[in-house]
This record gives C-alpha cells, sequence and structure tokens, in this order.
C-alpha cells in the first residue's frame, strides 16, 4: 500500500516549505488534509506531485503549492468567514476548513458539487457549505465575507465579490484578459467605498464562468 502520509510530509518540506510558505497555520492544515482523497483513482499515485491534476468534468485541483499560496494570500484567522468561488472536488475548502471558522464554497458544475458534498461529510468537514450557482456573482446571501479566494481566472476583479467583502476583508482572484495565463491578484477592502490592490504572482488557471466573469463577454 502506498504511504501517503510520507508522501504528504515529502510535499509540505519539498514543495510548500522549500518555496516560502511559512504560515504554521496553512502548513499544519496541508498535512492534515488527505489529498489522495480528493483526486480520482486512476490518479490517486499522483496526488502529492508537484502539479495540478484532472478531476472531471473539464477541470482540475490545483497544484498543492498554488493550494497553499493562495491560502497564505489570504491571510486568515481562526474566527474567519471564507467564500471560495469554484469548489472542484472539495480540496482547498478542506484546507481552508481547517484555519477558519466557516467556509462556503460555490460551484456552478452540479455533479462536481455533489461529489463533493458526499467527500466532505464522508471524510467529517462539518463546517463547510457547498453551494451549486454563479460563482462570479459570489454567493450574497452569507455575505459579508472576511475573506474571498477564486479558483479560475477571470477577465477582470467581478464587482459582486469586492461587495461581499467585509471591512478589512482580502480577495485572491486570477485576472487576466487570457482564458490561460492570468497574474494573481490580492484585493484589500480598506472603507465602504475603498479598495487597496496587490499583484503577486503570473498564473493559469481555467477560466472564470458566469455573468461577471468569461460568459458574460
Amino acid at each position: 500500500m502506498r504511504d501517503f502520509t510520507l508522501q504528504r510530509d515529502m510535499m509540505i518540506r519539498e514543495q510548500l516549505e522549500y518555496r516560502g510558505i511559512s504560515d504554521p497555520a496553512v502548513i499544519a492544515a496541508m498535512r492534515a488534509v488527505p489529498r489522495e482523497e480528493f483526486v480520482p483513482a486512476d490518479v490517486r499515485a499522483y496526488a502529492y506531485e508537484d502539479g495540478p491534476l484532472p478531476i472531471g468534468e473539464g477541470q482540475t485541483i490545483s497544484q498543492p503549492y498554488m493550494v497553499a499560496y493562495m491560502t497564505e494570500a489570504l491571510e486568515l484567522s481562526r474566527g474567519d468567514r471564507v467564500l471560495e468561488i469554484g469548489t472542484g472536488s472539495g480540496y482547498a475548502a478542506a484546507v481552508l476548513s481547517r484555519i477558519v471558522a466557516e467556509v462556503h464554497t460555490v460551484e456552478r458544475i452540479a455533479g462536481l458539487a455533489m461529489a463533493a458534498r458526499e467527500r466532505l461529510d464522508r471524510l467529517g468537514y462539518t463546517n463547510i457549505r457547498i453551494h451549486v450557482g454563479d460563482g462570479s456573482l459570489g454567493w450574497p446571501d452569507q455575505a459579508p465575507y472576511d475573506a474571498i479566494v477564486v479558483t479560475a481566472g477571470a477577465p477582470e476583479i467581478p464587482q459582486p465579490l469586492t461587495e461581499q467583502l467585509a471591512t478589512g476583508g482580502r480577495l485572491v482572484i486570477p485576472v487576466g484578459l487570457n482564458l490561460t495565463f492570468q497574474t494573481l491578484v490580492r484585493v484589500r477592502r480598506t472603507g465602504k467605498d475603498d479598495y487597496s490592490r496587490e499583484e503577486l504572482m503570473a498564473v493559469m488557471f481555467v477560466p472564470l464562468i458566469g455573468a461577471a466573469g468569461w460568459e458574460s463577454r
């Protein structure tokens, strides 16, 4: 039987800490969540490889380093409420749930959302709520959020997401007018109508489809 615990430890040491991931809460969450449970059986052996993997429906589970980097960029605290756009397999939501009080995650593909819900329930994650809908519009029913993370590339920063941030809240999102290559951006709400923006790194994500994403173009 493959020793996934050993592989997980190597992933943390060689892919995360070596590249500068240092937040103890993020490291602990990445160590606690069994990534092998969030990928299809035929690629399970590659769960801790340094890259994304297919999860069906034309979607992927992000590279472990990217999950850790984006999570760290959110600057999370224990009592935070977080919104994730793009549930996928549920892996990133599981990581977030080990750090914060409550996670809401939106998935536009109903089949992926159903599978993620079943998986998270089976694994005992109780502070994650999965919603099916247009993630580019956020999930206003539960707003405001202390942090929002988007796991798909938007042509521009969706206004519905910035409006759903609490004052002091952080939005981390890939942005760019290319369907494949984007810049990871962090937006911080500094007042009722005031925001700051900083560019973090170049990234590659699937497009954010929705009314405030690529579908509207």
